[in-house]
């Protein structure tokens, strides 16, 4: 049986930003752990969530997409045949559904069907992201919009440059790191060695057809070329964000990634978006940051992973320098003993966890629970991922009450650099993706090989 909590003991959270440290790792052998519920999906409820500051909004959504419900949305974005009307004629009326779904009011939340008829929603010509129904609750708005307006301009681009990576028409530079990898520390200096070779495949993406046809179809004016090549850089960060904070994790936990038969990394929680269109030469990035690594396996794990993903879960051994990514739908817990302890697949080196959650409900947090336990009881290397200092410091909280070894904590140096609108509260300060780290390893209160066996077997 699963070992079970200790008593949370409650502690103060560490005050400050510490930056990222090196730390050792150790590994003990597990033992097995007993099936718990499903838990909920963090896609569903962050969807259902739009409502509660902007009633009706997921509805508005899932209309002007041709839907009828949730369940047909997921089908579709799973690569699934819709049964209603979904699809558009041309892009064009794509383009403008999309935008659809993000007019309403920012300042009296109104929606368009909740609008007299002398009442028009008309979006802030600065961003051109947020809608006000009049110029009163532009006026009333302002002081609390004035603030975020020019970052909410970044995000309207990129949210139109971002079809650029879902067709396929710009495709990330890939190759060798020319530069030592303790040479290459944050996004700076990863620029610096890209040099002109990234500059060349930037300029080839803004003169082409797909970029011209994308802003024939949008609407609205061309920004100049150095306002779209900034944008273009803000979503690369966005993708690679994910491998190389990985290689940050097992950079800073001491993971030897030149172990004969290859290493392993989970990624617990996988989302729908990390799944959906994630392409095996996005994490070409972590094995150059590792030159003469034995074989790398990303294995995501999660309830919302994306249908089409490889669920390959093969022990086979690696071929050196090659990077091998599956998934797997499910709960990580239900995964480790159906999976991991029956030798169907290899024992993790590093779990990382991008933006798990668990601080902002209870349901997550229950969900959650028994995959922290299970992390922290067998001294598994974590690396877990926040969007603010805010979340940092709730989560910090809770790790502290769980009794974790917190080994590192702080400012992520290969955080997503493309800012993200929270929807349904669109004056609210954006965020950005792996923004804070936090690594652990094992329990602050240490138990040693047998004093955990006794414990699983005894209770408390």
């Amino acid at each position: 049986m699963a070992p079970r909590s200790r008593r949370r003991r409650h502690k103060k959270p560490p005050s400050s930003v510490a930056p990222i440290i090196m730390a050792p790792t150790t590994i003990v052998t597990p033992v097995p752990l007993t099936p718990s519920k499903p838990g909920p999906s963090i896609d569903t409820l962050g969807f259902f969530s739009l409502d509660d500051n902007v009633p009706g909004l997921s509805q508005l959504i899932l209309q002007k997409l041709n839907m009828k419900s949730y369940e047909e949305y997921k089908l579709v974005v799973d690569g699934g045949t819709p049964v209603s009307g979904f699809g558009f004629r041309c892009p064009q009326e794509m383009f403008q559904r999309m935008e659809d779904t993000f007019r309403f009011c920012a300042h009296c939340r109104a929606l368009p069907s909740g609008l007299s008829d002398s009442k028009v929603l008309r979006h802030c010509k600065r961003c051109r992201n947020v809608y006000y129904c009049g110029p009163e609750c532009q006026k009333s708005d302002w002081p609390a919009h004035r603030r975020v307006c020019q970052e909410l301009r970044l995000v309207a681009v990129d949210r139109l440059m971002e079809w650029l990576l879902v067709t396929g028409d710009f495709v990330l530079p890939s190759g060798p790191w020319p530069w030592p990898p303790e040479a290459v520390q944050d996004w700076d200096s990863w620029f610096s060695m890209k040099g002109l070779h990234l500059d060349a495949t930037l300029d080839a993406v803004l003169v082409s057809h797909a970029m011209t046809t994308l802003w024939a179809s949008v609407g609205r004016p061309r920004p100049d070329p150095d306002v779209l090549q900034a944008s273009l850089k803000r979503l690369l960060t966005d993708v690679l964000s994910r491998p190389l904070t990985l290689g940050l994790g097992l950079r800073a936990l001491g993971i030897d990634v030149r172990r004969t038969g290859g290493s392993t990394v989970h990624v617990v929680g996988a989302s729908h978006v990390e799944t959906f269109l994630t392409r095996p030469g996005d994490y070409d990035e972590l094995g150059y940051m590792f030159p003469g690594h034995l074989g790398l396996r990303v294995v995501m794990v999660g309830v919302d992973v994306a249908t089409g993903f490889s669920q390959s879960t093969s022990t086979s051994p690696l071929e050196p320098g090659t990077i091998q990514l599956s998934a797997h739908r499910g709960l990580y817990h239900d995964f480790w003993e159906e999976q991991v302890e029956t030798g169907q697949t290899h024992h993790p080196d590093l779990v990382a966890a991008f933006h798990p959650g668990f601080h902002s409900s209870p349901d997550l947090m229950e969900a959650w629970l028994p995959t922290l336990l299970l992390l922290r009881d067998y001294k598994i290397p974590t690396l877990l991922t926040v969007y603010s200092h805010q979340e940092l410091v709730s989560s910090l909280q809770i790790l502290v009450e769980l009794d974790t070894h917190i080994t590192a904590f702080g400012a992520n140096p290969f955080m997503s650099l493309k800012p993200e609108q929270v929807y349904s509260s669109p004056n609210k300060q954006p965020v950005y993706c792996s923004a804070y780290c936090i690594m652990f390893l094992g329990s602050s209160c240490q138990l040693d090989n047998r004093q955990l066996e006794e414990k699983v077997d005894g209770g408390i």
